[in-house]
């Protein structure tokens, strides 16, 4: 465990990305942005890429619409949708500050997918308004990524989104940082021998992420009866004095309420922890949120994962300290990095490539088993459950998985092979440093 001095020297490192920040975002004034992608040799080629040339393939996309994928980037084209409600630990803040997060996931998305991503925060609260705006945009869109929207507008959105568009619609928030998560409780949970389907679930936290981790575990395997949730008021559970007004305001937390904490749990979070094997925090991002004698009392060798930005709800070593056999945070400077920007690169990669109309469930634990297997292949330890971003074998194993799976389940316009999809993946996936502009 690091002595004081140690830990000093990490919380001021821990801060050295904020200071940094401003003069950099300052100097070089957006940090993704297009790029001419076809050869211009000479003014004579505009003839070709506009005026007049182009018209033939316009008239061509009006007489069969699906061949905007054969000449347009269309196929790669990804729009990340904000209403800036809800943005990363920062809450409502707007649309404009919203700008530099929304730049970040693009320049993710095309750094670890080859995803053609477009920052697009909208000035529209409202959630009726704010699908009507998507639907507007999509012709231009291969996808559409939502994110940073607040609970429970989110839901609504991703829900009619989904049943209204026949791209694939994605919430980052939700299904992406569930789909990591998983693959971190699959590897962990082999570590310590335990299965997903017997073990006691500790969730901290009633947000998108974790009603998504929730649901995701049920489909993988787990019993939401042994699920424990906790929000600001404590655990959940069906007669507690706010029942009837989560019923009304949010029913995608009520359908939490009504399938987890068979044992009928009351209390605060220490409760919701006690005499559980795998705790996941997605609460308020200050260490002290989780306390250490919380972690004492879960089951032998239990698995904790702090996953809140930019601070984690328990310092890493005080969960160690209190008995955690595993420990995840969000952050890259601890191990055990549990991020979603280990998902939806690929998640999408793979979704584009076979033109799949949605992102289904099954999808996302596809590419969480595949993310699961990889670290696996390279050898689990304590400290080493999932892989870190460095690792591109780990994006286009994901990528395969997830274009497997939709074709398996028939959301996908095209078919292809197992090779075809790596191929794509392994071509369109970056990982190289970025020279100095």
């Amino acid at each position: 465990m690091p002595d004081e001095s140690e830990k000093e020297k990490f919380l001021r490192k821990a801060e050295e990305p904020r200071q940094k920040a401003p003069g950099m975002h300052r100097k070089y004034r957006g940090k993704y942005g297009g790029q001419v992608q076809v050869p211009v040799r000479s003014m004579d080629d505009f003839g070709i890429w506009y005026t007049p040339g182009v018209a033939a393939p316009c008239e061509e996309i009006a007489e069969t619409p699906e061949l905007v994928y054969d000449y347009t980037n269309k196929w790669n084209n990804v729009a990340v949708v904000t209403d800036g409600s809800r943005v990363l630990g920062l809450g409502d803040i707007g649309p404009e500050a919203s700008l530099p997060v929304m730049e970040g996931k693009a320049m993710l998305f095309k750094y670890l997918g080859g995803v053609s991503a477009f920052p697009l925060p909208l000035a529209v609260k409202d959630a009726d308004k704010f699908v009507e705006t998507v639907k507007r945009i999509v012709p231009a869109f291969g996808g559409i990524n939502l994110e940073d929207i607040e609970t429970p507008k989110c839901f609504y959105i991703l829900d009619r989104l989904r049943e209204e568009l026949d791209v694939p619609v994605w919430h980052d928030d939700q299904q992406g940082t569930a789909a990591v998560e998983l693959a971190g409780i699959i590897n962990a949970l082999k570590l310590v021998g335990k299965k997903i389907s017997e073990a006691k679930f500790s969730i901290i936290g009633a947000g998108a992420a974790n009603i998504a981790l929730c649901r995701i575990l049920e489909t993988a395997g787990a019993d939401p009866g042994n699920f424990y949730v906790a929000d600001s008021r404590g655990i959940l559970y069906k007669d507690r004095d706010d029942a009837e007004q989560m019923r009304q305001e949010n029913p995608y937390k009520w359908e939490l309420v009504e399938k987890s904490n068979a044992e009928d749990r009351r209390g605060d979070s220490g409760e919701a922890i006690r005499g559980t094997d795998v705790m996941v925090a997605a609460s308020c991002p200050r260490p002290g949120t989780v306390k250490k004698e919380w972690i004492a009392k879960m089951n032998e060798n239990p698995v904790v994962f702090a996953v809140a930005n930019p601070l984690p709800e328990i310092w890493p070593w005080e969960a160690k300290e209190a008995g955690a056999k595993v420990v995840g945070t969000g952050r890259s400077d601890f191990p055990n990095q549990i991020n979603n920007s280990l998902g939806f690169p690929a998640i999408f990669r793979g979704a584009l490539d076979v033109r799949a109309r949605t992102v289904t469930d099954g999808m996302a634990i596809a590419a969480a088993e595949a993310i699961a297997k990889t670290a696996e292949e390279k050898g689990l330890r304590e400290d080493y459950i999932v892989p870190t971003m460095e690792d591109k074998e780990s994006f286009v194993n994901a990528a395969v998985a997830v274009g497997e799976k939709a074709m398996e389940e028939g959301v996908a316009s095209l078919q292809l092979s197992a090779a075809e999809l790596r191929s794509s993946a392994e071509s369109l996936v970056e990982l190289e440093p970025v020279p100095e502009p």
